[in-house]
């Protein structure tokens, strides 16, 4: 049985009378909005594979959701990359524009393989990306190198290399729609 929970500013802290068990967030070493998130998406997680909704299982995952944030918090596991609250409400909108343009750049290729003329003309190009997160910049190439036709040779914070199967698919990375969308999407660093 909980005893009390006890909230600070700087600490979020449960603890059970009669035992040493104390769980302790700081602000500093795990922000609570990570805590929260996880527990849910966990909890969630957890709900979707049991297909169960008793009390006791709904209990059960509730404890192990939060039993598994507690050993991450110990672990140290947790951070702002891991688990990316802080990417705003745009990726919602990113991901289906992701989709569509994979489908249309798979067209793209397609119609480039099938050609008999086989109008390939492989290009190199070096750009400097819009964002400022290390998770933008993952985000930007891991996007480049999904698009069928472009793979990201080398992502730096200052420069990316982008190969593309032709020459128009390579210049279109250059201060494109998809900087634009990632950069919208990194939110506050």
């Amino acid at each position: 049985m909980l005893g009390m929970l006890s909230v600070c500013s700087t600490v979020w802290a449960i603890r059970i009378p009669g035992n040493n068990f104390n769980l302790s967030l700081t602000v500093k070493d795990f922000t609570v909005i990570h805590a929260v998130s996880l527990s849910i998406v966990l909890y969630l997680f957890w709900l979707l594979l049991s297909g169960f909704f008793t009390p006791f299982l709904m209990a059960a995952g509730v404890g192990s959701a939060l039993a598994v944030v507690w050993f991450a918090r110990r672990m140290d596991v947790v951070d702002h990359e891991g688990q990316p609250v802080h990417v705003t409400g745009a990726i919602f909108s990113y991901w289906p524009w992701l989709l569509k343009e994979v489908v249309v750049s798979a067209w793209r290729v397609s119609k480039i393989i099938l050609d008999p003329k086989l109008p390939i003309s492989p290009t190199l190009v070096r750009f400097k990306p819009g964002q400022r997160t290390a998770i933008g910049l993952v985000m930007h190439a891991s996007s480049i190198t999904l698009t069928p036709g472009t793979i990201s040779v080398e992502a730096d914070a200052h420069e990316f290399l982008v190969h593309g199967l032709t020459r128009e698919g390579a210049l279109g990375v250059i201060d494109s729609e998809m900087d634009r969308r990632v950069t919208a999407c990194e939110g506050h660093a």
